[in-house]
């Protein structure tokens, strides 16, 4: 922990921080796994009702082969709100970057400036080739690169260009249909050097998984020095948690503990995804890091618990935030000290979860950031609330 005194901001702290949540389609969980045909209207209506009311700033439309399309979700949450900005994510080699672009500064100028990408490219070779994609992953990468160039020249020529790379090759086209505003802000994700050197050189933001706070400063610290010798603005920083919270840190982790042994069970008998996920070791970077944290220890800092990493072969953003609102504001105020200014949290009872962070968890993260816009100083939130520092991490 951070040896300036009590009341000190950090250096690195952000001074603001917005609330990134995840849209779902229909009320299947996975405590809970309901079969559905995909998309539940007047369950996604409450949805993102729930969202708007609740004071996020960020919805997140995921992508997979056998998912909505990210596209299309994102357009009718930018009309259900008025205020929530979709971010789509969008896989390279599901749309042309020409495509992209036009599809983009569509939704951008639909929602009044709200549109955010999301860049994957890619971390299962087998999830990749169930849409025809054989590039192995370095030049999955590579291709990012070139295609996130694409975007940015689609959005702001002012005149036609041709373009012949390595994976795309197109005459005289543009100038592209324009953004609302000056421009649409990319997002990169990942923990691999490749994604490293991609999110740093042209990332507007960075997003990881929630990994113990050191780990995270030092990847943040990675991220903006490539930024820096890039001669490019730092990128914001995204980091995503799943809480679990309860009126009490003693009743939290009793909730955890029947969280994580219904979550097993729903992945052992296949009824959440597990064809994408597979009982080996995970190709990408970013689940091996969380399962290496997880086979260490259980707990880390204050209340990042890693068990659903492990339960669920780290499949995707999964390590949790437990115990009372207030210590799971305090740990999330301990990553914005280090420079976190995005935070996405997400439940695993999705729709509850959400309105609940809304009640009693993002309140007292702004209480707080509005108190050091005021004083200068910290607050007592995070001295008062230890949670598992406690007990020193011993669950």
């Amino acid at each position: 922990m951070s040896t300036l005194p009590e009341n000190a901001v950090p250096e690195t702290a952000a001074r603001q921080v917005e609330f990134i949540s995840l849209s779902h389609l229909n009320p299947s969980t996975e405590l809970e796994p309901i079969p559905t045909r995909g998309i539940d209207l007047p369950y996604l209506r409450r949805y993102v009702a729930a969202l708007e009311d609740g004071g996020y700033d960020y919805t997140l439309l995921p992508y997979g082969s056998a998912s909505a399309d990210s596209f299309v979700v994102a357009s009718a949450v930018g009309q259900l709100t008025e205020r929530l900005k979709p971010i789509v994510a969008l896989r390279p080699n599901t749309t042309p970057p020409q495509v992209g672009a036009q599809k983009l500064a569509t939704l951008d100028q639909l929602t009044e400036g709200r549109a955010v990408v999301h860049i994957i490219s890619g971390g299962s070779d087998a999830e990749q080739a169930r849409q025809g994609d054989y590039l192995p992953k370095e030049e999955r990468y590579a291709r990012s690169t070139e295609y996130v160039e694409i975007l940015r020249r689609a959005w702001h020529e002012p005149s036609a260009f041709s373009h012949d790379g390595t994976y795309y090759r197109f005459d005289d086209f543009g100038p592209g249909f324009a953004p609302y505003g000056d421009t649409i802000p990319i997002s990169i994700g990942g923990s691999s050097d490749e994604a490293f050197t991609l999110g740093g050189q042209l990332g507007d933001i960075f997003s990881f998984w929630g990994e113990p706070l050191a780990d995270i400063r030092a990847q943040i610290e990675r991220v903006h020095a490539i930024a820096d010798a890039a001669g490019r603005r730092r990128q914001r920083i995204w980091v995503t948690f799943r809480p679990i919270v309860a009126p009490t840190d003693e009743l939290a982790w009793a909730k955890a503990h029947d969280y994580v042994e219904k979550i097993g069970r729903t992945y052992e008998q296949g009824g959440f995804h597990k064809k994408y996920l597979g009982a080996g070791t995970p190709q990408n970077v970013g689940s091996q890091r969380l399962l290496g944290f997880a086979a260490q220890q259980d707990v880390y800092d204050r209340a990042l618990w890693m068990r659903t990493a492990a339960v669920t072969n780290a499949g995707g953003a999964s390590t949790a935030l437990v115990g009372s609102p207030e210590t799971v504001a305090a740990a999330i105020l301990d990553y914005v000290d280090i420079g976190a200014d995005l935070v996405s949290i997400r439940g695993y009872d999705t729709l509850n979860d959400a309105v609940d962070y809304g009640r009693y968890v993002m309140p007292l993260v702004r209480q707080e950031l509005a108190h050091r816009e005021a004083t200068g100083q910290r607050g007592h939130l995070q001295a008062q609330h230890l949670g598992a520092l406690a007990t020193e991490g011993a669950r």
